[in-house]
C-alpha cells in the first residue's frame, strides 16, 4: 500500500465496503458522541467520515489533536446505514473504521474557523491565506478559475490561435497607469518596467507575420483597489489578429464568451448573439457605458420638454427620466427608500410621481407639471396607470453618474430584475476625443492607439468631438470584462490623431520609435481584445470581490500580509543597484501617459 494513502478522501463509495484502506488529510471536524469519535477527514477531493471507538488507539490519538493536523489514517470501510447516510458528501454512504493514525503535521491552534464562515476580517484571511484557502468556497473559487483557464486555452486553439509569450521585463510604456519598475544591476541607473499589458508586442507580433496571437497574460499596474479590480496585478486573455475589422474580432471571442458562461455559469442563461450599443446611447439610456441589462427599464432625455420651464428644478438642465410600470400598489417607502439611494450616491434628493387613474398625476412634484408637461411625458415614457416615474436634473455627467444605479435599484425593488442570467453587450462607437472640463483642451477619451472611423479623412475634416473610433467593450451584468480596438497602424494617420490631442510629431517620435519603425516595414491592419480573466471568474463565481477569485492577492493597499511584501531593501543591495532612496514628494504630472488607455478592462 502506498505509504500515504490508498484513495482520496472523494473518492469511496457503498461498493468499497470492506475494503482496507489508507487516507491522508486535514483534520476538517472532530465530534464526541457518547465517547465515540466522528472525525471528518478532508483532502483537496472531498470529506470522508472516520470513527474511533473509545479504547482504541485511533481514538487515543485523534482525540488530543488539534484541528487542520495533517494525519494519515489506515482503517476499514464499513456502510453508515439508510438512516445516516449524508447525501451532502459524495462519501456519504460510507465511513471509515479507524484503526491507527500517524500525524504528519501538527498543527497549532487555527486563528480562525475553517469549517465555518465566522465572518473573519478580509485582513485576518489575507494573513493567513493558506489557511483560508482550505475553506470550501474559496477551494472552489480557485478550482474554477484553473478549469476556466483551462477551457480558454482549448477553445482558443480551436478558434484557430496560438499561444504566444511575450516579455515581462519591458522598457517602461505609457499605457494609462502607473508603471512597478525594476532596477538593472548590470545597467546602473536604468530600469525595467513590469508590462501594463502585451499591447505593443501583440502588435508587432502581427507586424512579424503571425496571423492569430493569444496569451493568458499577467499585466502589472501600480494603482488602487476597487472590488472588480486587483492592485498590482492581474490577468487577462490578451488576443491579436491581423486582417480584421470590427466583427471579425467580435465573433471568435463572442462564441468563446458564450460558451466559457454556458459551461461554467451553473445553468444561468447567456445572452447570445451581444447586442451592440453605441456608447453615446448607452450613457442615455443606461447612465454608463457598462450597462447592466438584466432590466428592460430604461432612462429618457427629456431636457426639451422643461426648457422655459417655470419649474427652477428642472428648467435649462439636463433631464432624464425613469419610468418604472406596475407600482401602483408600492407603499410610501419604496420612493423614500429610492431616494435615500440616490442620496448615498451624491444626489440632493429624487424627484418623483405616480400615475393614477386617467393617468392623472400625484407625488412631491405633481403641482409643478403643467398639462402641455404631461401630455408630453405621456407620449415620451408610454406611461399607463401604475407607473412611476423618477427624475434627475443637473449636468449630463451628475445625473448618469446617479440615475443610472437608481434605474437598477428600482429594477430590483420593483421585482423587474432577473438574477441568474448573464446579460453581455458590445458597446462600440466610442469617441476619439473629449474636452477636459478644466482647461477646455482637446484629449483621448479611451485608446489612442485605435483606428478613427473614416480614417485620416475624418481627422482633417470633423469635428474632433464627432469623430469615433473604432474601440469597442464587452460587458455583462454591469461589468465591464475587457476593451478592445481596431488598431491605427498607419503612422500619418498615428502623427494626425495625436496633433489633434496637442502631441508633436517629434513627442510621439520620442515616446514610440519601436512601434512607428514597425509600422514602416509594412504593417498589416490588425485588431484585438483582452477580457480580464479575474473579472470572469468573478462573475462566474457569483463573488462580489475580485480578490475571491486570485489565490494570493494583494490587499487594498497592494500589500501582500502573507509574505510581507513590499519590503525594505538593506543598503548593500541598494549600492549593488546603485539606488539611493529619498523621502517621496508628493507632485502631479500631466503629460503624455495619462492619454494612453490598453485594452484590458479599466
Amino acid at each position: 500500500m502506498h505509504r500515504y494513502r490508498s484513495h482520496t478522501c472523494g473518492e469511496l463509495r457503498a461498493s468499497d465496503v470492506g475494503t482496507d484502506v489508507r487516507l491522508s488529510g486535514w483534520l476538517h471536524n472532530r465530534r464526541d458522541l457518547g465517547g465515540i469519535l466522528f472525525i471528518d477527514l478532508r483532502d483537496h477531493y472531498g470529506i470522508t467520515q472516520l470513527v474511533a471507538r473509545p479504547g482504541t488507539a485511533a481514538a487515543e490519538v485523534l482525540d488530543k489533536l488539534t484541528k487542520e493536523t495533517v494525519v494519515r489514517v489506515d482503517g476499514k470501510v464499513v456502510s453508515r446505514g439508510a438512516e445516516n447516510v449524508n447525501p451532502e458528501l459524495s462519501t456519504g454512504e460510507i465511513e471509515i473504521e479507524a484503526v491507527t493514525v500517524e500525524v504528519l503535521g501538527a498543527a497549532k491552534q487555527i486563528p480562525f474557523t475553517i469549517n465555518a464562515d465566522d465572518g473573519v476580517n478580509e485582513e485576518r484571511r489575507l494573513e493567513y491565506r493558506f489557511l483560508d484557502l482550505r475553506r470550501e468556497r474559496m477551494h472552489r473559487n480557485i478550482m474554477l478559475r484553473s478549469a476556466v483557464i483551462a477551457a480558454i486555452r482549448s477553445k482558443m486553439v480551436a478558434l484557430g490561435f496560438n499561444e504566444m509569450a511575450t516579455p515581462i521585463l519591458a522598457a517602461t510604456s505609457p499605457e494609462g497607469a502607473r508603471d512597478f519598475v525594476v532596477p538593472s544591476r548590470l545597467n546602473p541607473g536604468k530600469f525595467y518596467a513590469l508590462p501594463q499589458a502585451p499591447q505593443q508586442f501583440k502588435q508587432l507580433l502581427m507586424i512579424s507575420g503571425f496571423d492569430r496571437y493569444f496569451q493568458i497574460a499577467p499585466c502589472f499596474r501600480d494603482e488602487d483597489a476597487r472590488a472588480d479590480r486587483s492592485p498590482g496585478e492581474f490577468y487577462q486573455l490578451d488576443v491579436e489578429m491581423s486582417f480584421v475589422e470590427q466583427e471579425d474580432v467580435f465573433q471568435p471571442i463572442e462564441k468563446l464568451m458564450t460558451e466559457l458562461f454556458e459551461e461554467f455559469g451553473g445553468g444561468r442563461h447567456v445572452t447570445s448573439p451581444f447586442p451592440r450599443i453605441p456608447f453615446r446611447e448607452s450613457m442615455l439610456k443606461y447612465g454608463n457605458d457598462k450597462p447592466d441589462l438584466r432590466t428592460d427599464l430604461e432612462l429618457v432625455d427629456i431636457s426639451d420638454v422643461f426648457e422655459g420651464s417655470e419649474f427652477k428644478a428642472f428648467a435649462g438642465k439636463h433631464v432624464r427620466a425613469l419610468a418604472v410600470p406596475d407600482t401602483g400598489d408600492q407603499p410610501r417607502k419604496f420612493f423614500d427608500q429610492l431616494g435615500d439611494f440616490a442620496v448615498s450616491l451624491g444626489a440632493k434628493g429624487l424627484a418623483w410621481v405616480r400615475v393614477g387613474e386617467g393617468n392623472a398625476l400625484t407625488g412631491p412634484i405633481a403641482k409643478f407639471l403643467t398639462e402641455e408637461n404631461v401630455k408630453v411625458l405621456t407620449e415620451r415614457l408610454g406611461l399607463l396607470p401604475g407607473h412611476a416615474i423618477f427624475f434627475g436634473a443637473g449636468e449630463f455627467d451628475e445625473v448618469s453618474k446617479i440615475m443610472g444605479p437608481v434605474r437598477v435599484e428600482a429594477a430590483k425593488r420593483a421585482g423587474r430584475f432577473e438574477e441568474n442570467v448573464f446579460r453581455f453587450a458590445w458597446i462600440v462607437d466610442f469617441p476619439m476625443y473629449e474636452r477636459d472640463e478644466e482647461t477646455g483642451k482637446i484629449d483621448f477619451s479611451h485608446n489612442p492607439f485605435s483606428m478613427p472611423q473614416g480614417g485620416l479623412e475624418a481627422l482633417e475634416t470633423q469635428d474632433p468631438l464627432d469623430v469615433l473610433g473604432w474601440q469597442y467593450d464587452i460587458v455583462c451584468n454591469g461589468i465591464e470584462l475587457s476593451s478592445g480596438a481596431i488598431r491605427n497602424h498607419e503612422p500619418e494617420i498615428m502623427f494626425k490623431a495625436f496633433e489633434i490631442a496637442g502631441y508633436s510629431r517629434e513627442t510621439v517620435e520620442q515616446e514610440f520609435a519601436g512601434m512607428l519603425r514597425a509600422f514602416e516595414y509594412g504593417a498589416p491592419p490588425h485588431g484585438g481584445i483582452a477580457p480580464g480573466v479575474d473579472r470572469i471568474v468573478m462573475l462566474l463565481a457569483d463573488e462580489p470581490n475580485i480578490r475571491e477569485t486570485i489565490a494570493f492577492p494583494l490587499n487594498g493597499n497592494a500589500q501582500d500580509l502573507l509574505m510581507g511584501a513590499p519590503t525594505e531593501l538593506d543598503e548593500s543591495r541598494l549600492r549593488e543597484l546603485n539606488i539611493q532612496l529619498r523621502k517621496p514628494v508628493e507632485k502631479k504630472t500631466t503629460d503624455i501617459t495619462d492619454a494612453v488607455h490598453p485594452d484590458a478592462a479599466r
